[in-house]
């Protein structure tokens, strides 16, 4: 397979004005003619393996993020907004949304803004009770749609909270996480008991109590305890990071709060340095690494996925969950695979059939359209009600990368890596998806043209052209 040329000209541009540099000097320090760069600069040439050497040397810049960022993401996210009935006309190709995410990624986040406008108005006119509730009548994104797009373009990664959670959790002498949660808030006043009934947490600041589920389990317990940590100690960064957001409604913002003390929660849990260093001993092996930290496996997995701090990164993951009806209830990648925002998944997912097979894990070799191959690992996850009548909680998580890192996983012993005939295609969703010959499509692709034969039935009513 033909290695992908490297355009990074967003990337460029603004390396060389955080260091102040005019474009001569910067070419100078790399190596190159004006031209030359001007021409990276402006993608409309890949950047050389010379010019990334020069970019370490120079400037000790981590060559990683050269490919990292919002680009692969606003590519999929484009795709799926023209895939909208609404645009009548063919899509532009993939080279031009590729020179739209790199060299216009601000026009680029208003057209999908736009796009997600339009379609919120479509679906509450199709709701007129909802339609007519709304005290407002202008147009922006649900809250809970603009704070998970926050955190999808932070690489669901937050440098300051992620350390400060690491910097806290390193000062407790208390090993198992839950305690070491309890033991600082009674050192700043607060009683943590165990209840029988209620919620899974509860406050009540008059007593300075903080009640915890005994049902619920250890893991889950101990989240909830470093939660409230994150809260009742670290409120001003907190705050800080989100006056930085700049969120539309007092809701969104009070969403985005609960967010980032969960992943503050996570993160003093499994802190970024040690918990890295373990999942590259174990081989990421997630049960011993559950077993390790005292996490659940789905805090485990999701941990994995964020480890994308700058000089320290780990293998980049993709992370999502799924409940019964095949809706993803979470979901992140640092990968090049990325996610509908609407709809569900491709069925041809092993994460579907993580609930045929409770409690074990389900290993896929898979390759999307465009040829990237991935070791995706899927489970059923079982949380208890905790009591007679109390329903249970199933879904399904998924976590995956590339094969190229597949020599770091101890799930890709015994998978034949090299037999294109191991890997089984999956797609996005299928009203994007290319494939033509796929047995499980439920819809046409909008960006085909399909054939109707009368005479003739085929897996499909239809053929795409």
């Amino acid at each position: 397979m033909a290695q992908q040329k490297l355009y990074a000209g967003t990337r460029l541009r603004e390396l060389r004005t955080r260091h102040a540099l005019t474009q001569k000097a910067f070419a100078e320090r790399l190596g190159v003619s004006l031209p030359y760069l001007n021409q990276m600069e402006n993608n409309n040439r890949p950047v050389s393996t010379g010019v990334v050497l020069a970019l370490a040397q120079e400037f000790s810049y981590d060559v990683t993020d050269l490919t990292s960022g919002d680009e692969a993401r606003l590519i999929s996210d484009m795709r799926e907004a023209l895939a909208d009935p609404v645009f009548p006309s063919a899509p532009p190709p993939l080279s031009d949304l590729r020179l739209a995410a790199s060299n216009a990624p601000g026009l680029t986040r208003a057209f999908l803004e736009l796009h997600a406008a339009y379609r919120q108005t479509h679906e509450r006119l199709a709701s007129l009770d909802a339609a007519l509730g709304r005290e407002e009548g202008r147009l922006a994104p649900s809250p809970w749609e603009e704070v998970r797009d926050f955190f999808h373009y932070c690489d669901n990664y937050i440098d300051p909270v992620d350390r400060a959670a690491e910097r806290l959790a390193g000062q407790v002498s208390d090993n198992h996480p839950e305690g070491a949660a309890a033991a600082l808030l009674e050192a700043r006043g607060l009683r943590v008991v165990l209840g029988r009934d209620g919620p899974v947490r509860r406050l009540d600041p008059d007593s300075r109590t903080v009640t915890v589920s005994r049902r619920a389990p250890g893991a889950t317990r101990a989240f909830q305890l470093w939660f409230q940590v994150a809260l009742s100690t670290q409120d001003d960064l907190l705050e800080a990071t989100l006056d930085l957001a700049r969120f539309r409604t007092a809701e969104s913002r009070a969403i985005a709060k609960v967010g980032l003390a969960n992943y503050f929660a996570g993160a003093a849990m499994l802190p970024y340095t040690r918990f890295a260093a373990a999942a590259d001993e174990t081989r990421h092996d997630l049960e011993r690494l559950s077993a390790i930290f005292g996490a659940s496996l789905e805090q485990v997995a999701h941990r994995l996925s964020t480890l994308q701090r700058t000089g320290a990164k780990g293998v980049p993951f993709f992370f999502v969950r799924v409940d019964q009806a095949g809706t993803i209830t979470k979901r992140h990648s640092a990968t090049a695979l990325q996610f509908a925002r609407f709809g569900g998944a491709c069925p041809l997912w092993n994460v579907h059939r993580a609930f045929e097979t409770p409690g074990r894990w389900l290993r896929q070799l898979a390759e999307t359209p465009d040829g990237a191959r991935y070791l995706c690992l899927a489970r059923e996850v079982t949380k208890p009600g905790g009591a007679w009548g109390v329903p249970d909680r199933r879904y399904a998580i998924g976590l995956g990368c590339e094969v190229r890192h597949a020599g770091r996983m101890i799930q890709a012993e015994g998978l034949d890596l090299d037999s294109a005939a191991a890997f089984e295609p999956i797609g996005i969703s299928c009203r994007i998806c290319e494939r033509r010959d796929c047995h499980q499509r439920s819809v046409p692709p909008l960006e085909r043209r399909l054939s109707v034969d009368p005479d003739e039935r085929g897996t499909l009513p239809y053929r795409v052209e």
